[in-house]
């Protein structure tokens, strides 16, 4: 039982570090939306949405207000609409308007961002999904909530390369579709691997197939409260500071459970997981890099950045599941260049380069996120980055993901700004040799031996 008391003890970690409830995500099923037609599926998916989610928004403006938690953002997550919009969506322009109708059913009910417009491939695509990737550029930049992901393998699949190649080709065309605000369309597409079904953050987030109608997750954030955790604890060996981490993260998910609760039983939807990540906003104070530095490193991307990475998203997720028993979704740490004022200043300075954040991905809760790029980077390049994570997360049984924005018109070293939670940061180099003889192979990359386990 979560007493008044312990929610009293945060807040000093409220008012002066930063801790705040990111998101509370409700999931949605929208299986028994199908539909031949694709009128008759959009108005099943708003009717759905609206029926669902009405009171989302203001039941946690009340929850924040009675227990003086900021709640940050309110969103929903649907199921993979390749999966939903299979039977009545034969052209690209079917899907657009799909995303279209889940766009305006986010916009009625008030959320900040939907999740969903995805695909889920690893070992082939259906035509319907090869159409729904295919749609990305025009959905994305014609929609102004519409998050989208694709899962182009896992452990147990391989990864599908022809999805790696199309990918590429389309990050890329989104990035132009959207080029008169930085390619901000590409901060809402992200390129998984081993991809989560219970997800609530953002842009990666959808609603599995093997979760129930309706679920309320909920994603909590606290760096800033880490951060001043350890600086009580310079100078204190490794047992002490990962003790120090566990803790604080214990804390912080304690809150988060409170919060969920309270969602699943105000709305009469079931509780799902709670997701305790580290995720950062531009705002100094709040900063992934922040808490690495405090652990003893001049500058994040200095050598024993990897390992300090690896300490925290292990100590956090140790705390967390002391906490709850239902911690899930991506929880750990994340670094997105772009949301995190101190990865931004070593991006800038030159400490953190891509290569370094690829490592990085080895140990961290997903991948190469919020990145600007060069706008004349290759398709390929991309598809060769995709890759790249893709086989980080099968070989090592992980989530891997791929968020990366080719900003039209920039190059290196100049300033790419996407506005609220997305922030902005400098464009960094990406290895200009080519890789398109690899990536163009096709077909599939078979899964590694140890997939094997039944």
């Amino acid at each position: 039982m979560i007493t008044r008391d312990e929610v009293l003890e945060t807040n000093d970690m409220i008012d002066r570090e930063r801790l705040d409830v990111r998101t509370i995500t409700m999931g949605i099923s929208l299986l028994d939306c199908a539909s031949q037609d694709v009128d008759m599926l959009c108005r099943n998916i708003h009717r759905r949405i609206v029926s669902l989610a009405g009171d989302l928004v203001s039941t946690g403006d009340s929850i924040a207000r009675e227990y003086g938690i900021p709640i940050v953002n309110k969103r929903i997550t649907v199921t993979p609409i390749s999966l939903v919009a299979a039977g009545a969506c034969h052209t690209v322009e079917d899907y657009v308007t799909v995303a279209k109708a889940l766009d305006r059913s986010a916009q009625e009910v008030g959320v900040n961002l939907i999740g969903g417009y995805s695909a889920l491939v690893g070992k082939g695509m259906t035509p319907a999904e090869r159409l729904l990737i295919k749609s990305l550029p025009r959905a994305l930049s014609q929609t102004e909530r519409v998050c989208a992901s694709v899962n182009v393998g896992s452990t147990r699949t391989g990864i599908d390369m022809d999805a790696v190649a199309l990918m590429g080709r389309v990050v890329k065309a989104t990035a132009e579709s959207t080029a008169d605000s930085d390619s901000s369309g590409c901060t809402k597409l992200v390129v998984f691997c081993n991809a989560p079904d219970d997800n609530p953050f953002m842009a990666g987030g959808f609603h599995g197939v093997s979760q129930g109608s309706a679920v309320i997750n909920v994603g909590v954030s606290g760096p800033g409260v880490v951060k001043t955790a350890l600086e009580s604890a310079k100078g204190a060996d490794f047992g002490q500071l990962c003790e120090t981490i566990k803790r604080t993260a214990f804390k912080i998910t304690r809150v988060g459970q409170l919060v969920a609760q309270e969602a699943s039983r105000r709305l009469d939807v079931p509780f799902g997981i709670i997701d305790l990540s580290l995720a950062p906003t531009p705002a100094v104070g709040d900063s992934v890099g922040e808490v690495l530095q405090t652990m003893g490193l001049e500058q994040v991307g200095a050598p024993g950045t990897t390992a300090a990475l690896a300490i925290l998203n292990d100590q956090v997720k140790k705390g967390g599941i002391m906490a709850s028993s239902s911690v899930g979704g991506l929880s750990g740490a994340f670094i997105p260049v772009s949301e995190d004022a101190a990865m931004i200043q070593a991006a800038q300075e030159g400490s953190l380069t891509l290569e370094k954040l690829e490592a990085m991905t080895c140990v961290c809760s997903v991948g190469l996120d919020m990145i600007p790029i060069p706008g004349d980077t290759s398709a390929e390049s991309i598809s060769g980055l995709i890759a790249d994570e893709a086989a980080i997360g099968m070989i090592n049984q992980k989530t891997t993901a791929v968020r990366v924005i080719p900003v039209i018109g920039k190059q290196v070293g100049e300033w790419a700004e996407f506005g609220g939670l997305m922030g902005g940061g400098p464009v960094v180099p990406v290895n200009t040799r080519s890789c398109a003889d690899f990536v163009n192979r096709g077909g599939h990359i078979p899964a590694p031996i140890h997939s094997f386990k039944n």
